[in-house]
């Protein structure tokens, strides 16, 4: 069974920068696509960021290219998202999710998930 656990969510100015956790239990990164996904209120959910299963990207949305950074540490099993100049139109929950059955990631399907983060913008 695999558990994904975010952290790091939190208040921030418009500008400002915050960096996520994502703690992986139960599969090595390297046996899994894993990404990021947010959602807004009254919002669909969103692929923010993505490393494929195969190593490739990781992979982002126009929205966040420049301002977020996805990596991994393969020692701790942890996947971050660093995301700088926050803006009005980044608050929402982030959430991870993985599955080893995915090459790269997607909004529909992937069977892991974790609880999310709440991200909050606000000057």
């Amino acid at each position: 069974q695999v558990q994904l656990v975010e952290s790091g969510g939190g208040l921030v100015q418009p500008g400002g920068s915050l960096k996520l956790s994502c703690e992986v239990s139960g599969s090595s990164l390297d046996t899994v696509a894993i990404g990021w996904f947010r959602q807004a209120p009254g919002k669909e959910r969103e692929g923010v960021s993505c490393l494929s299963r195969n190593n490739g990207g990781p992979y982002y949305a126009e929205s966040v290219k420049g301002r977020f950074t996805m990596f991994r540490d393969n020692v701790k099993n942890t996947v971050y998202l660093q995301m700088t100049n926050l803006t009005p139109e980044d608050p929402a929950v982030y959430y991870c999710a993985a599955d080893p059955d995915f090459i790269d990631c997607g909004v529909v399907g992937m069977d892991y998930w974790g609880k999310g983060t709440l991200v909050t913008v606000s000057s």
